[in-house]
């Protein structure tokens, strides 16, 4: 990759019967709890981050990350990453922080963390939100938008993470739904949740790109595209997917090069009805009125970036490998991509049970398979338990490092900021941590405006005053 990238998850939590009694909202503040003060993880807040965020609902990692509580879920937000190796790999960070919490305190048995998109008995939607670091002269006319959406709308045939059943949530202006024809399954986790194509406000509106403007870096050199659509994936090798081609759709539109002709009448609506086309056709409808297949929007922007983008790097060379593989597996044998695709893994497992058990689509004990697929518990967890194809598990296991939850990126601006947590854990001093700078003591404040700096010299000054 040629930016800074970083994940942001939402965790659902259950709990078994044995452990009823106690709400499941307590257990992500008990691992909060564990992670910042007995394994000494991180740097807990010292100070209000907004009204939600009081003093101790979170802190800043020592692998640069952050972890805090969100409406009574736990949320692991990356640090930045600028190799897609690194992205997923601390993307999987967040994973075993959580795990070996619950192995320490005892809990592993009872407690799960669940790393998906969905409850199905309240129809709430837990949120996996990309953030990529774009240049600030980037153009984002009319037409460009139009194509990038196209390009979102329709990748979710190979970054979906499947799901049984349907939610029809309330539209923003509270219009009852339209009734509907019942979906046994369908590709996408956040996709009967997307009700805007750009738009602000998350909570209630959720759009497919985030509008804020928030660089969290030097704002006249860089901007910060904040996508909402997005699954999340337990297949590191779909995780790289996600990324990885978003981040050459992204190169292509800084350079200003772009399908002319994927512009969609309705990337929301299109968005849906993917996820929900169970005849693999997958069929958009253009802005002028045609149709087109999703693999052959996709297709458009592989050719085009290989165009552009191959020989840049390694890296690269394989995304581009690896999405010409997955778009050529999505028409001719899906098969191959179990272990790889979340959705196709999940169906396959779904398939397996219903033909073996005698089973239909609105048998209850799928929703709990559903959920048991997402369990980050690698003794529990149903994607644990699948072997995948020699290239998609070699991937898999290559980007699980254990390091990983307690050192930082050595190429980015984590590097610096992990540092910082490392000297101020347990300080007597004041301090604030952020994204883009640091402080102790209400006088000394270091700014970190440039991402792809390390800063591990100016945190050394900044540390070295502070002791003297």
């Amino acid at each position: 990759m040629d930016r800074i990238v970083g994940i942001e998850t939402e965790y659902g939590c259950l709990v078994s019967d044995d452990e009823a009694r106690s709400s499941s909202e307590a257990w992500p503040a008990k691992v909060k709890n564990f992670i910042f003060r007995r394994a000494r993880a991180g740097a807990i807040d010292l100070h209000y981050r907004d009204y939600e965020e009081p003093p101790g609902n979170g802190g800043f990692l020592l692998n640069g990350g952050r972890i805090y509580l969100d409406m009574g879920h736990i949320e692991y937000a990356s640090p930045e990453c600028l190799s897609l190796r690194d992205l997923v790999t601390y993307d999987l960070a967040g994973d075993q922080l959580l795990q070996n919490a619950l192995d320490e305190l005892g809990a592993g048995a009872r407690v799960s963390f669940i790393k998906n998109n969905i409850d199905h008995h309240t129809g709430a939607t837990f949120g996996c939100h990309e953030n990529y670091l774009m240049r600030r002269e980037a153009q984002f006319t009319p037409a460009v938008l139009g194509t990038l959406l196209g390009f979102l709308a329709t990748r979710q045939i190979f970054t979906g993470a499947g799901r049984v059943g349907q939610a029809n949530p309330l539209a923003f202006d509270f219009e009852l739904p339209q009734s509907e024809p019942a979906v046994a399954f369908q590709i996408s986790q956040r996709a009967d949740h997307i009700v805007n194509d750009i738009y602000q406000w998350v909570q209630f509106n959720r759009a497919i790109i985030n509008a804020r403007d928030e660089p969290l870096a030097d704002y006249r050199k860089y901007r910060r595209l904040h996508l909402l659509i997005g699954d999340s994936n337990v297949s590191p090798f779909a995780t790289a997917l996600k990324i990885g081609t978003t981040a050459c759709v992204l190169s292509l539109l800084e350079k200003g090069i772009m399908p002319s002709d994927v512009v969609l009448a309705d990337a929301v609506q299109s968005t849906r009805e993917v996820s929900r086309d169970d005849s693999g056709e997958w069929l958009v409808e253009l802005e002028d009125g045609r149709t087109i297949g999703a693999l052959d929007v996709q297709w458009q922007f592989l050719e085009l970036a290989r165009a552009q983008l191959q020989g840049t790097d390694e890296e690269t060379d394989w995304l581009l490998e690896s999405w010409s593989f997955t778009l050529d597996a999505l028409s001719r044998n899906q098969q191959t991509l179990i272990g790889g695709v979340d959705w196709i893994t999940k169906k396959w497992l779904l398939e397996t049970l219903i033909e073996s058990e005698d089973l239909d689509w609105h048998d209850p004990w799928l929703e709990s398979v559903d959920l048991a697929y997402h369990d980050i518990n690698p003794q529990k967890g149903l994607f644990f338990s699948v072997k995948a194809a020699k290239g998609i598990g070699e991937w898999n296991n290559s980007v699980r490092r254990d390091g990983a939850t307690m050192s930082p990126p050595a190429n980015t601006r984590a590097a610096g900021r992990a540092a910082a947590v490392e000297a101020l854990q347990g300080s007597e001093r004041p301090y604030v941590i952020n994204w883009d700078s640091v402080a102790a003591d209400n006088r000394d404040f270091l700014v970190m405006g440039n991402p792809f700096h390390d800063y591990r010299d100016e945190v050394a000054r900044f540390v070295g005053r502070l002791r003297r």
